[in-house]
């Protein structure tokens, strides 16, 4: 296994149980979050994961009244020049989680994904792609890359960790 493997498993590791959490909380499935996360944070190692706790890649929209990180991506200005794109900043990596599944479930562009069954990775990644998630015409793909290298399908299946609590909690 290489460095970039070891990184990329260790961040799994760390993010895993938020993405499950998430998963039963909006419907986003956990595999989605994380080929997503991984992706658009470069493993969290991206400037924007670093100093902004944003591990989605979400720009501010014009609602957002939260706080703001700039950042140079595909903005251009009227002259055709790349300027730096308003991006939304975070407490911690938790909050993006959070905002990153309330991103998807309340926007009306992404709801034809809800009907999508969370156990459907591929058919979740090229409606994220239809939907206008990314500009990147390969997205789909190198998200279903991500699920299908790292096994993040497996994370689609886990149990709802708050009923694994609350049953541990009874057993008490």
């Amino acid at each position: 296994m290489n460095n970039a493997e070891i990184e990329a498993y260790n961040y799994i590791d760390q993010y895993s149980e938020l993405a499950v959490i998430e998963m039963y909380r909006s419907g986003v499935p956990a595999s989605i979050t994380l080929a997503q996360a991984l992706h658009e944070s470069n493993v969290g190692k991206s400037d924007l994961a670093t100093r902004a706790n944003n591990h989605f890649g979400i720009k501010c929209k014009s609602y957002w009244n939260g706080s703001t990180y700039y950042h140079e991506d595909d903005d251009l200005d009227d002259q055709g020049v790349l300027v730096e794109s308003c991006f939304r900043a975070y407490e911690t990596a938790h909050d993006s989680y959070i905002d990153h599944s309330n991103f998807l479930k309340h926007r009306e562009n992404y709801q034809n994904l809800f009907a999508i069954d969370t156990k459907d990775y591929k058919g979740w990644a090229y409606g994220l792609k239809k939907s206008g998630y990314a500009t990147d015409m390969k997205y789909s793909e190198k998200l279903i890359r991500y699920i299908e290298k790292y096994n993040l399908s497996q994370f689609d299946y886990m149990e709802n960790p708050y009923l694994k609590l609350r049953r541990i909690k009874t057993v008490k």
